[in-house]
């Protein structure tokens, strides 16, 4: 039902025209989201038409590869930056530098002479327990990853799957990062806990704060948002740290790019966009001034994990391969 009235919403400010202007955004960006951000582009470029197909990371990403030698996207907007980078080292972007670049902080971009993607906010793991449950069944909650192998705990945990999840590769990176080889034996036993990999980065999220299951390994944005929502849930980020993915945007290397693509980057980075993505994420890639987030911690660049992005994409192959001899899933 979700996906149908999201469908439908979207259809308000989606062109129908099927004319070769038209332009194709493939995101990642959470549904709920997207309209507020959509709107202010339309605002600012009412003459551009527009077609937007959103899913998950993996599948994007799958999308784009399956589609290299005859692109149909023109631009990839909030997608992880290691899948970017990954389609750079095969030479499927172009490289352009959006108005307003030199606000991106160093970290947050490519650095090639013209670079090839910047980022917009960054995400990062977190922890979501529905309090109600968890107190139903006298068990406390979990402060960090190590906790969440209490075998009280089995059958009552949720995580994306790293293969079609952005989310979730960036829970097994960020865990890597931290426990290098012991990895494996770690994930084995946190594997006996595990009710459900997902397809999706906010469903354990969600699924915890529905109460389907109490506890969730998702990202901090869908749990904050929950319990402004009202839900049950608390929003805990890992005592060891947090894996973090940066949502970028790219130009599709293409035999004709459309000028409303340029335009189309060029806003997504403004000083407009990023105000909208600070509301719901705590770290956005600009330099510029915005309000905490609630619900985050003080200082959320604290919390994130010393990772770089090209050595997590260049990891990515062979983790994945690894979690699928060792788990099977």
């Amino acid at each position: 039902m979700k996906k149908i009235v999201f469908f439908i919403m979207m259809l308000a400010f989606i062109s129908c025209s099927n004319d070769n202007q038209t332009l194709i955004i493939y995101t990642a960006l959470e549904n709920d989201i997207i309209p507020a951000y959509i709107d202010d582009f339309h605002k600012n470029y009412p003459e551009i038409k527009y077609k937007i197909v959103r899913d998950s990371t993996g599948i994007i990403a799958s999308k784009i590869l399956a589609e290299k030698d005859n692109p149909t996207a023109d631009v990839i907007w909030g997608l992880a930056a290691t899948s970017l980078i990954q389609f750079q080292e095969q030479e499927m972007l172009e490289g352009y530098a959006p108005k307003g670049i030199e606000k991106i902080k160093p970290q947050f971009k490519d650095n090639s002479a013209t670079p090839q993607w910047a980022g917009i906010d960054a995400w990062m793991t977190a922890i979501v327990v529905n309090t109600i449950e968890l107190e139903k069944r006298a068990l406390p909650t979990p402060s960090s990853y190590q906790d969440l192998l209490d075998p009280r705990y089995k059958g009552l945990i949720t995580m994306p799957h790293p293969a079609s999840s952005g989310t979730g590769y960036l829970i097994l990176y960020g865990i890597f990062s931290t426990m290098g080889e012991n990895t494996w034996e770690y994930l084995k036993e946190l594997d006996k806990n595990i009710a459900e990999y997902t397809h999706s980065g906010s469903k354990p999220a969600t699924s915890a704060g529905t109460g389907e299951y109490p506890i969730g390994i998702s990202f901090g944005f869908r749990g904050v948002s929950l319990k402004k929502m009202g839900m049950p849930v608390e929003v805990i980020f890992p005592q060891e740290g947090s894996g973090w993915e940066l949502e970028a945007n790219a130009l599709i290397k293409k035999a004709e790019i459309k000028e409303s693509a340029y335009k189309f980057l060029d806003w997504a980075i403004s000083d407009s966009a990023m105000q909208l993505y600070s509301k719901n994420y705590a770290i956005i890639a600009s330099d510029i001034q915005v309000e905490n987030v609630e619900g985050f911690p003080v200082d959320p660049l604290a919390q994130m994990l010393n990772i770089d992005l090209k050595e997590s994409a260049g990891a990515k192959t062979t983790l994945l391969s690894n979690w699928n001899s060792v788990l099977k899933k």
